[in-house]
């Protein structure tokens, strides 16, 4: 990737990309106050130099499907070929390998356990060459950062984001009841998951759609069209329908190193039942956190943070989480790198990486 510096006006362009992936040019310059091809100019030249990517990226909550958090440990010579092998793969995101050379993290979405007769994926990738140890998390609940890190959100004023996005009630949380002693507030981020849904039912131009806007979430309505073989008028509806179930959401893909935060580190919480609610509640309201979820296995919460520097972390560790009540241990990872982020390669990386050393990954 080239050398990028984000200047004022990038970044309110990112911020109101993240508001909505799909805001018209014509829209953000007349919030900002520049020429709209000015604004478009920007983002064309932040996306060509692999800087800037916005993603369409699916609920897998609402389509039936489980997304996990997992742990490799591996020989140090196999973590850059398992991590390139695992990046391929549509069902993997936001894969790091950790400082250290042993270790990398991901996630990777599956369909529901079940016996269908095929070897679990998870067992294929303990018999991956190189590979020592694996464990899988379970993501039971996301209670920070789905939209969007804080980080990269503070570039417009609340007149400028009104004029971009006029207020329009968010799709009803698959997982959690509504509070009825709060009708107006935001569902409680550590609330029951017991609450049953219908899983929608996405037809084969459902699901081209879905493809199309995971590589390119800015696509133009013609291109859309071509891949679904369906009208621009049906795609357009039909994306106005899948963002009001929930289904379909858009995600700004960018190096937060780009906004003075080079320091990533995941963190893994011990917190007993009970202290759930408030520390999951505590961590929607952290800068620092750019995704926090509820989990299965040995820690119960999983978060990523971005810092400015090392001793931004120790600070954020000894006096944030410090100061939360209900955290009985903290396990922490800084990671290398990003070798994947939401959505799929884009194509030059791609092209680039189907050049790297040959392994054999897990079977789709």
């Amino acid at each position: 990737m080239e050398s990028v510096t984000l200047d004022a006006l990038d970044r309110r362009l990112i911020h109101a990309l993240q508001l909505d992936g799909r805001l018209p040019f014509s829209r953000i310059a007349a919030a900002v106050g520049v020429p709209e091809r000015t604004v478009a100019r920007r983002y064309h030249r932040l996306r060509s130099r692999l800087a800037l990517r916005v993603v369409g990226l699916v609920d897998g909550r609402r389509t039936g499907m489980l997304d996990w958090i997992v742990r490799v440990r591996c020989a140090p010579e196999a973590v850059e070929t398992l991590a390139v092998l695992l990046a391929r793969r549509d069902d993997t995101s936001w894969i790091a390998p950790l400082v250290g050379g042993t270790e990398l993290t991901c996630m990777i979405r599956t369909p529901p356990p079940g016996d269908d007769g095929r070897r679990p994926f998870f067992e294929q990738l303990a018999r991956t060459a190189g590979v020592r140890e694996v464990g899988a998390a379970c993501v039971l609940r996301p209670v920070a950062g789905v939209g969007g890190w804080a980080g990269r959100m503070d570039a417009l004023g609340e007149a400028e984001q009104r004029l971009l996005l006029p207020p329009r009630p968010a799709p009803a949380d698959p997982a959690v009841a509504p509070d009825p002693a709060a009708p107006s507030a935001p569902a409680n981020p550590a609330g029951p998951a017991d609450q049953t849904e219908a899983v929608p039912v996405l037809s084969p131009a459902d699901s081209a759609l879905l493809r199309a806007l995971s590589q390119d979430g800015r696509a133009d309505l013609g291109r859309l069209a071509a891949a679904t073989g369906c009208s621009e008028s049906t795609v357009r509806r039909r994306i106005g329908q899948l963002r009001d179930s929930g289904v379909l959401a858009f995600e700004v893909e960018i190096d937060p190193a780009l906004f003075g935060y080079p320091i990533e580190a995941l963190l893994w919480l011990d917190v007993p039942p009970a202290g759930l609610r408030a520390v999951a509640e505590a961590l929607a309201g952290h800068q620092q956190v750019a995704f926090a979820a509820l989990t299965t296995g040995p820690s119960s919460v999983f978060v990523m943070v971005e810092c400015r520097s090392v001793s931004g972390l120790h600070a954020y560790v000894t006096d944030e989480l410090a100061a939360l009540r209900g955290i009985t241990r903290i396990e922490s990872a800084v990671t290398q790198r990003r070798t994947k982020r939401a959505g799929p390669l884009p194509a030059p990386l791609a092209e680039k990486r189907a050049g790297a050393p040959s392994g054999r990954a897990p079977a789709q």
